[in-house]
């Protein structure tokens, strides 16, 4: 009687009840605990169904080759050999193993060694580009370019005061007696509209009742918002990629990576520090400092009332795309290509925190309450509300819906209102600070690459790419 699971002689035989097939005891016994059926049928079986079997005690023989002394010193060789060959083999594969160790090793070193290489080369490459201008262009283009850790003591006192001052009042600060209203918000509409001698508009401004736009075919115009008139045609000589206007100042960056000033309509000063073109501009609350970004991966900061003379500059691992001053000047943040909005202290232009949207940051703007950041993202129909008190995902306060690409960000001053422009149209988001909500009091279809509020924030001015102005507010 041979076993049904091993094949040889029965110790102790027993047969199941359902197939009658003979089994080892241990062995059937071992396998009903592991799996609970019969391994030749499949069906259940339990210890309950095997029968013992009585037979006579035989001694079990000897195998032949273990009969004689010759045989067993035979089957002893054998074992040895085969022990032999199996060692043998071991040491082989161990070989093996550390020969692709040893290799492993020396190219991870030859690797480390190779980033070392190029991390040392590219930070001389920096130095060497940090002391170096671009052209000949600016006032300052004479000067040798060197790289300031920080801002000079007076401009930092000055960042320093400023931050203050404005920090202080901030929360004391009441809204304006003849500040737009909700309702009277929720009832704008498109009062005026007039196109521009500026061919494809990139970029607008506002000042006082007055808003300049700027365009790629190196062409400038100032619009006239309550006359509804052109004031002035500005020749801006190169391509306009961004504009930023200051009191008397009206200030164009350029694809050619330079900035020029305009007065009256006539060029006061120029600076060219950036390798590529400019992408953002904008002005500290003290009117003293001007920073500006391009796709270089620079970020410039330059003193107003020394003709554009840069006065630190630091690089980052992206082409930056755009940049804005906190309201209280002691930040500013700048937008990247690869979806990163990075936060530097204005005096030293360390980095201070990284807000992130996953996109190329189109647009950003600082709310006057000044712990929101608003943001948005190539390709994104919604606005990112970071609140600069947190960190992490934790940072992002709300993700407001717009229905379509956004291009321009504009905060009003009270914080109450974040205008929207893309293609799809403009939107006006209000906070109600009472209620602690969101809410959507306007939208019109009117396509926009650039939006700025008005006086009083009685009105909105957009500008679509085509130089056609469109002036939004409430009809006398």
């Amino acid at each position: 009687m041979l076993c049904g699971i091993s094949g040889e002689a029965a110790q102790e035989p027993v047969a199941s009840r359902k197939s009658g097939v003979v089994y080892e005891k241990r062995l059937i016994e071992q396998y009903i605990n592991e799996h609970g059926t019969e391994p030749s049928t499949g069906e259940a079986l339990t210890a309950d169904d095997l029968l013992s079997i009585n037979s006579s005690r035989i001694a079990r023989p000897r195998p032949p080759t273990l009969t004689s002394i010759p045989a067993l010193l035979a089957t002893f060789q054998n074992e040895w050999d085969s022990l032999a060959l199996e060692t043998y083999n071991l040491r082989e594969q161990l070989a093996r193993t550390r020969e692709e160790l040893a290799t492993s090793l020396y190219q991870h070193d030859a690797a480390v060694r190779v980033i070392a290489r190029l991390t040392k080369e590219r930070n001389e490459a920096r130095d060497t580009l940090s002391r170096i201008t671009v052209s000949g262009a600016g006032d300052n283009s004479n000067e040798m370019a060197v790289d300031t850790e920080g801002l000079p003591e007076a401009l930092a006192a000055r960042v320093d005061e400023v931050h203050q001052e404005l920090s202080k009042g901030r929360k004391k600060r009441p809204v304006p007696k003849d500040w737009v209203t909700p309702h009277e918000v929720a009832a704008f509409e498109v009062t005026a509209t007039a196109v521009l001698p500026v061919a494809q508009t990139t970029c607008l401004d506002t000042e006082g009742a007055y808003a300049a736009v700027g365009g790629l075919q190196g062409q400038g115009a100032i619009y006239a918002v309550e006359a509804d008139s052109l004031e002035r045609e500005i020749a801006v000589g190169e391509p306009a990629t961004s504009t930023l206007w200051t009191g008397s100042k009206l200030i164009y960056g350029t694809s050619n990576g330079g900035l020029k000033v305009f007065e009256g309509g006539n060029q006061v000063s120029a600076a060219s520090e950036h390798s590529g073109p400019t992408t953002g501009l904008s002005i500290h609350p003290s009117g003293d400092i001007l920073a500006s970004v391009g796709t270089d991966k620079s970020l410039v900061l330059y003193d107003l009332a020394t003709n554009l003379k840069r006065v630190s500059r630091t690089f980052v691992d992206a082409s930056l795309t755009t940049v804005s001053f906190h309201p209280d000047g002691h930040l500013v943040a700048a937008g990247t290509v690869t979806g990163d909005v990075k936060l530097y202290m204005t005096k030293t232009l360390e980095q201070a925190a990284v807000f992130k949207l996953g996109a190329p940051i189109q647009a950003l703007t600082f709310s006057e309450n000044g712990f929101w950041l608003a943001a948005t993202a190539k390709g994104q129909n919604s606005v990112t509300i970071f609140d600069l008190r947190k960190e992490g995902d934790a940072a992002t306060a709300k993700v407001l819906e717009t229905g379509g690409a956004v291009q321009s960000l504009a905060w009003d001053y009270t914080g109450q209102y974040l205008a929207t422009a893309g293609p799809s149209g403009l939107t006006i988001q209000q906070y109600a600070k009472g209620g602690k909500k969101w809410a959507e009091p306007f939208r019109n279809a009117i396509g926009a690459v650039a939006v700025r509020w008005g006086e009083s924030g009685k009105t909105l001015v957009a500008v679509n790419g085509d130089g056609v102005v469109s002036v939004v507010g409430i009809k006398a």
